[in-house]
């Protein structure tokens, strides 16, 4: 088994082994994958942190070695919270995204094998947080009008999932990718009146039973959720109002809790 490891900014995980193939998610720097295999310049992997599976250009991950691999996720991780800031090495300096994970950070530096990485943004250690009802929101305002991008995770391209998933993770809770896979996580609210900051809800369009939609609650009138771009909306038992649009635009499905 090869594992590697993303040191880039961000790169794309693809559904086949192709530049033109649809982009599914997304590799923040620090998150790891194990390779399946290689197929014509590119590695099928699937993604330690949430079990996804796909395609990433093999000129865009740096392999390691069983022993650095284990180090690394064996070891308290901790997240970026600054929208952007550079992390400076040895002869580079890379720009590094919210949502982002480094191995061991000291306060200062981690280290991914020999390479030693100086950063001095906002972090926060997974085992840090002791009330993420009072930091939740805090977290998803990071992310307020970046734009839409299907498959995407960062501040400048996300998808409602993708922008879940990466609050949850600032707060130390992993949670699966896709809104349908959420929707089974965690536990569920029966009514919208007992909803509280930071349930996600879960929608389907108008006339569909699945799920196709997410978002997190803010209080029992708001819903912060990727929609165009990250927006603040009215919410209630039948969904998300569109003050723009004077209409619903997702008809509720389901309420889940997390914490």
């Amino acid at each position: 088994m090869l594992y590697g490891i993303c040191d880039l900014s961000v790169i794309p995980l693809r559904s086949q082994a192709s530049d033109k193939s649809e982009m599914t998610t997304q590799l923040l720097f620090g998150e790891t994958v194990q390779i399946l295999n290689e197929d014509m310049g590119w590695y099928n992997v699937i993604c330690d942190y949430d079990k996804y599976t796909g395609y990433v250009d093999k000129k865009q991950i740096t392999i390691l070695n069983e022993k650095t691999y284990k180090k690394i996720i064996e070891q308290p991780l901790s997240v970026a919270l600054d929208l952007v800031q550079s992390a400076f090495a040895s002869n580079a300096h890379i720009p590094v995204l919210a949502g982002s994970l480094f191995p061991n950070f000291d306060g200062m530096s981690f280290k991914i094998g020999k390479e030693k990485y100086i950063y001095n943004g906002q972090v926060i250690s997974f085992e840090s947080i002791e009330k993420p009802d009072r930091f939740i929101e805090k977290c998803a305002l990071r992310y307020l009008y970046a734009p839409y991008l299907w498959g995407g995770k960062s501040p400048f391209g996300i998808d409602c999932s993708g922008f879940t998933q990466m609050v949850y993770r600032m707060l130390g809770i992993k949670i699966q990718r896709d809104a349908y896979q959420q929707a089974v996580e965690g536990t569920e609210v029966a009514f919208p009146e007992l909803a509280s900051t930071g349930d996600l809800a879960f929608f389907s369009k108008e006339k569909e039973k699945n799920i196709t939609h997410v978002g997190i609650i803010l209080d029992n009138e708001r819903i912060i959720h990727a929609c165009g771009r990250v927006r603040i909306d009215k919410f209630d038992h039948f969904g998300i109002f569109n003050e723009e649009l004077k209409q619903y635009s997702h008809k509720l499905k389901l309420i889940r809790r997390f914490f």
